[in-house]
């Protein structure tokens, strides 16, 4: 009985999903490797040409020249930054509609400003409201449906699935854990006919992508319902055996340099000079009256949780706060961890390879899986013939 209620439910909850399900799994496959793909699809924006004697100009003035290039009305609002030499500084504007439906509507403009940091020259304008991977990741978070209605939608399929992942396990169980019976729930045989390797396709290829698929379910849902990640936090805290070392990371109490007469200008410096080597760092600009200004540091390129990030007061250049990956408990460094995980960039290009492919079979789950009910549903004739011998008893 519980058997034929997880297959009813697995049944008619992944045809109701199914589609969301594949667009979500296959869009996130392709985003795996975007960061890789934008330098080889886009080398003139990402790279430029130097010298290693040339010194970067000040940010704000690198700031000004960026919102040059943008039309009237159009504000800067974060910086990317790349310490490496012969890489652009990428310029972000953006305003959005949030209540919109859509997603050329929830975008009001998305623009990035690629600019060379040791001439101030604007190598180039990319409307990224319309641009490949942009579009592939507001594919994967909202299907294009717009922040209000689309991430919903993504939201509640995800935990759908993650629910479905479950009850696919419940059906994959084999009866006997020996011979023929167990051969055929882990190993496919080409042999068969096409509606059983279909059957064994959707069998087989969900129990193994089964651990991987719920890491990302999980880790997705971090970033669909972001007030659970407190609770998330705790929970992991509570089921670990140990617990690392909280002291947070020890630096230098000292003034930063007045260099230069914008406190940004001095800080970003600061901490240019201590992170020389670091992947990237991220700058969201705040007013002219902001008492602090902030600096996030990612030590690796492709890995948001290896950070610094650096607070400093405006009004006398003291450091306010250094917050890093080192003080936090374990369960906030899961937290900390969450886009690591779920882009598979935690361990390199191998894990990287991982998510892309246990992506596609997600993908593939929902094709196999309608085909899987398309096959079994009854021909129309042997319906017909069957309430035709129906009624005919009825009759007599």
């Amino acid at each position: 009985m519980f058997k034929k209620a997880s297959l009813w439910l697995h049944k008619w909850l992944g045809l109701f999903t199914g589609l969301v399900i594949f667009v979500v799994s296959f869009t996130g496959a392709i985003y795996t490797f975007h960061d890789e793909l934008k330098l080889l699809v886009y080398p003139e924006k990402y790279f430029v040409e130097t010298t290693s004697k040339v010194e970067r100009l000040p940010l704000s003035i690198l700031i000004q020249h960026a919102q040059d290039a943008l039309p009237k009305g159009e504000r800067i609002s974060r910086v990317d930054l790349y310490p490496s030499n012969g890489r652009s500084w990428v310029f972000r504007a953006s305003e959005t509609n949030e209540g919109a439906f859509g997603h050329w509507n929830y975008f009001r403009y998305y623009k990035r400003v690629f600019v060379n940091p040791y001439t101030g020259e604007c190598v180039a304008v990319e409307d990224s409201k319309n641009e490949f991977f942009q579009l592939v990741l507001q594919l994967h978070m909202n299907l294009l449906l717009g922040k209000t209605y689309g991430h919903a939608v993504v939201a509640y399929s995800t935990l759908v699935f993650t629910f479905l992942l479950f009850t696919g396990m419940i059906l994959w169980w084999p009866k006997k854990w020996k011979g023929k019976t167990l051969k055929r729930s882990i190993w496919l045989n080409r042999k068969t006919k096409w509606k059983r390797f279909n059957y064994d396709l959707h069998n087989v290829w969900g129990f193994y992508t089964f651990p991987i698929a719920f890491v990302l379910c999980i880790t997705g849902l971090l970033f669909s319902f972001p007030n659970w990640k407190q609770s998330y936090s705790r929970f992991i805290d509570q089921i670990t055996f140990f617990q690392k070392d909280q002291t947070p990371v020890q630096e230098l109490a000292q003034n930063v340099i007045n260099r230069y007469d914008q406190p940004i200008d001095n800080l970003l410096a600061y901490v240019l000079e201590r992170h020389p080597n670091a992947g990237m760092m991220s700058i969201r600009l705040r007013g002219i009256d902001a008492p602090l200004v902030d600096v996030q540091v990612r030590l690796q390129e492709d890995r948001s949780g290896l950070f610094r990030w650096y607070y400093m007061k405006t009004s006398d250049l003291n450091m306010n706060e250094i917050r890093s990956n080192q003080g936090l408990s374990n369960g906030e460094l899961m937290a900390a961890l969450n886009f690591d995980l779920h882009t598979g960039s935690i361990g390199g290009m191998g894990t990287k390879i991982l998510v892309f492919l246990i992506s596609l079979g997600c993908a593939s789950l929902p094709i196999t899986g309608y085909i899987l009910w398309w096959n079994k549903r009854k021909p129309k004739g042997i319906r017909k013939k069957r309430s035709n011998r129906h009624s005919s008893l009825a009759t007599m």
